[in-house]
C-alpha cells in the first residue's frame, strides 16, 4: 500500500510539472506573437508614414515648384565665344520660353548641345525667377578633309570635314546657322589628305601622330617668320615618318613630325636665300638635320600666287 501510494504521489507530481511547462511555453509564445505584431506595426507605420510624406512632398513640389507658372522660362540667354548664332543655339537646346525652370532637365541640355560637332563645351545655369543662360564655347576649325561618300540616291559627292586644333572632326556650319558670314581665311582652310575615311565622324578626335602633327604645325606657322609670305594648301599625312606640305606659291616642303619652330626657321632662311637669287622653292626637305636639300623652281615656272591672309585669333563673342 506505501509503495502504491507513493507511486500515486510521483505521478500527480509529474502532471504538475508537465502542466507548469506547458503553460510556460503557451505564455512565451504569446509573448514572442505580441513582439512580433508590436514590431510589424513599428514597421509598417514608419514605411507607410514615409511614403505619406514623400508623396506629400512629391505633390507639394509638384504644384508649388515645377508647375508654378512663377517659374516659366521668359529668357534664354546665350553666352558663346565663337560665331554660332544664338537663336541657333537655343534651337539646338530644345528649350522653349514657357518651360518650367526647375523641371527642366540641365543635364539633357548640356548633353543635346555638345552633340554638336562645332560646340566644345556647355554650361547650363538657372537664373531665377524665369531665366536660363547657356554659356558655350565653340571649337574653331584649323583644317579641312575633303573625302567622296554615296548619297542617298548613290551618287558620289565630295563631303567637307573639318579638323579642330585638337583634332576633333566637325560638320560645317551652315551660313544660317552663322551670326557672321565666314571670311576669306575660314573658307580657305588648308587641305589634309591620307586620313582614314572610317575615322571620319563628328565629335570623333584623330590621334594619329601624323595628323597632330599637322594640325601643331598649322599652329605654329602662324606665328611663324613664313606666316604671310606663302600658305599652307596641302599637307599630305600618309607617310610614316613625315608630313609634306604643298604651298600656293608651287613649294613642297617636307617636315618631321617635331620642333615646327626650328623648321620654319630653317625654311625662312632659304626662302630668303631664294629672294636673293630670284627664284622661288620647288622642293624642300627640313626632315633631314645635316643640311637642306632643296630644288629650285624656273622663274618661268614659277607661280604669281599671293599669300593668303593668315586667320586671325578669334575674339570672343557674346549674344544675349
Amino acid at each position: 500500500m506505501w509503495f502504491r501510494r507513493r507511486k500515486y504521489s510521483n505521478r500527480r507530481i509529474g502532471r504538475r510539472y508537465v502542466l507548469d511547462v506547458k503553460l510556460r511555453s503557451d505564455h512565451v509564445r504569446a509573448t514572442r506573437v505580441r513582439v512580433g505584431a508590436m514590431v510589424f506595426g513599428v514597421l509598417f507605420g514608419t514605411v507607410f508614414g514615409l511614403y505619406v510624406l514623400w508623396r506629400v512632398g512629391e505633390w507639394t513640389l509638384e504644384k508649388v515648384v515645377y508647375k508654378n507658372r512663377s517659374f516659366a522660362i521668359q529668357k534664354i540667354e546665350v553666352q558663346t565665344d565663337g560665331v554660332i548664332a544664338a537663336e541657333q543655339l537655343r534651337r539646338w537646346s530644345g528649350v522653349k520660353p514657357g518651360d518650367n525652370l526647375f523641371a527642366l532637365d540641365l543635364a539633357r541640355v548640356k548633353r543635346d548641345l555638345e552633340l554638336v560637332s562645332s560646340v566644345n563645351t556647355v554650361s547650363v545655369e538657372r537664373v531665377l525667377p524665369r531665366t536660363l543662360r547657356l554659356r558655350v564655347t565653340e571649337r574653331e576649325p584649323c583644317a579641312q578633309v575633303t573625302v567622296a561618300r554615296k548619297n542617298a540616291r548613290g551618287v558620289m559627292e565630295p563631303v567637307v570635314f573639318q579638323l579642330d586644333p585638337d583634332g576633333y572632326v566637325m560638320l560645317p556650319l551652315d551660313p544660317r546657322q552663322r551670326a557672321t558670314p565666314p571670311n576669306e581665311a575660314e573658307a580657305q582652310l588648308p587641305v589634309v589628305i591620307g586620313v582614314s575615311i572610317p575615322d571620319l565622324q563628328p565629335n570623333r578626335r584623330l590621334e594619329t601622330p601624323q595628323i597632330q602633327a599637322a594640325l601643331k604645325l598649322i599652329a605654329s606657322f602662324a606665328s611663324s617668320p613664313m606666316a604671310g609670305l606663302v600658305d599652307l594648301r596641302q599637307i599630305d599625312v600618309s607617310a610614316a615618318e613625315i608630313i609634306v606640305v604643298k604651298t600656293g606659291q608651287g613649294g613642297e616642303i617636307t617636315f618631321a613630325l617635331d620642333d615646327f619652330d626650328r623648321q620654319l626657321r630653317r625654311w625662312r632662311q632659304v626662302y630668303d636665300l631664294g629672294l636673293r637669287m630670284r627664284r622661288n622653292i620647288a622642293t624642300l626637305d627640313l626632315a633631314v638635320t645635316n643640311n637642306i636639300p632643296a630644288r629650285w623652281l624656273e622663274a618661268s615656272a614659277a607661280p604669281v600666287n599671293p599669300a593668303r591672309p593668315v586667320k586671325p585669333l578669334r575674339t570672343r563673342r557674346q549674344h544675349v
